[in-house]
């Protein structure tokens, strides 16, 4: 089989209209709805995303999704990233609806005074931002206007930048790993336009290689694509059909702190400068969403499968010891669905295997007469199990 073939068959945008996972809209061109089962999976990523940053130390923001034209303007987002920009007046002042959450994050670390005793501080946001696409290159979910990125802003004392891209490092091999996801990574240098010394750019340059070189890690050079604030590593994940998607990104900073002159109390009781450390592990939800769609071929793991179980009642007679079985499973916390439509068995099987769902449960009257369920997976293999031993299976795979 071709990967053409294949990728026509993985397509996303096929794949979320038949599974009902997201739609768009002329209304808001590259701003996608998202329908119960899509909010499904995005729900269980964020679930998931919130669960490991809480672990690795990381504290979740949430920062204003418009502000005022002057932070822009320090940013330096107006001078380098206007065109890409959306505007609005509010009371004759002029705001901007954020393209990025940085920003609103070096807002939060100013926000009171900071000692070299609390540093590193780890800033997670799932911010919604919104960055003018051309209308042509709009995709699905892969190019989108609206999208919710997996932000997080770091910040770092000098002597904690190679620990703490370690442990950066650490967290995307986790996230990625989860997905069964290998990765290529390349180091994006100094652009044209950047802001800030050249001496500043070849030390961020430079602390980059330095954690992955400790690493033996891989690496390509990109020259020229790195942010006009700083270098970063960039994360290009190998999907099951070996095509590649670019994604998580890590960028150091030693920029923006200057420009919104952040600062800390030293140890010398002296004032100084932290360095920011800017990361992405998802990129976006969105997009995300859209290579787990293809990479899956929409048969999501247990974890995150929109329904997990379908109860198929063979005739009428079934129905109460079906909607029996659908409220254990209910208790247990699965997400399962009954369908006990006047149909034949074999049409009901037919049209939950065209949705995906991982796992059947049909119930005939010998399974309702000995408390039993005939347990049938995506493959097709099916097996008689006792209903409590049945659902206990079923949280074990959601566990595992």
């Amino acid at each position: 089989m071709s990967v053409q073939f294949d990728s026509e068959k993985r397509n996303h945008r096929k794949l979320g209209a038949e599974m009902e996972l997201f739609i768009s809209m002329e209304e808001a061109p590259g701003m996608p709805f998202f329908l119960p089962n899509g909010m499904v999976i995005r729900n269980e990523l964020e679930k998931f995303w919130k669960e490991e940053h809480r672990k690795a130390g990381y504290q979740e923001i949430k920062t204003p999704i418009m502000m005022k034209q002057e932070l822009w303007e320090q940013s330096g987002h107006w001078h380098h990233y206007h065109e890409n920009m959306y505007f609005s007046d509010v009371d004759d002042q002029s705001y901007a609806i954020k393209p990025m959450n940085c920003p609103g994050a070096v807002l939060i670390y100013k926000s009171r005074k900071r000692s070299y005793r609390e540093l590193p501080i780890r800033y997670g946001e799932l911010g919604l931002v919104h960055r003018h696409e051309l209308s042509g290159s709009i995709s699905g979910l892969l190019r989108v206007r609206s999208f919710t990125q997996d932000d997080a802003h770091i910040f770092v004392l000098e002597d904690q930048i190679q620990s703490e891209l370690n442990s950066v490092l650490d967290l995307i091999d986790v996230f990625y790993s989860k997905f069964g996801f290998s990765y290529k990574i390349e180091l994006s240098t100094r652009p044209e336009e950047y802001m800030g010394s050249i001496d500043m750019w070849n030390k961020a340059e430079e602390d980059l290689k330095r954690v992955l070189q400790n690493r033996n890690t891989d690496y390509q050079i990109n020259e020229g694509d790195g942010s006009f604030y700083g270098p970063k590593i960039d994360f290009h994940l190998v999907d099951s059909i070996g095509r590649s998607w670019q994604c998580g990104t890590v960028q150091l900073d030693f920029q923006m702190p200057v420009k919104f002159d952040c600062e800390f109390i030293g140890e010398d009781n002296k004032v100084h400068r932290p360095i920011m450390i800017h990361r992405a592990i998802y990129g976006s939800i969105e997009r995300f969403m859209a290579i787990l769609i293809e990479h899956y071929e929409g048969n999501f793991p247990m974890w995150i499968a929109p329904v997990q179980v379908k109860v198929l009642p063979i005739s009428e007679k079934q129905k109460e010891y079906a909607l029996q079985v659908k409220r254990q499973l209910e208790n247990e916390g699965i997400r399962v669905e009954l369908d006990d439509r006047d149909e034949k068995i074999g049409y009901k099987i037919r049209e939950a295997q065209m949705t995906k769902t991982p796992y059947l449960m049909v119930v005939g009257s010998k399974e309702s007469e000995a408390g039993t369920v005939s347990l049938r997976n995506r493959k097709g293999k099916s097996e008689v199990l006792n209903l409590v031993n049945a659902i206990q299976f079923m949280v074990e795979e959601v566990r595992k």
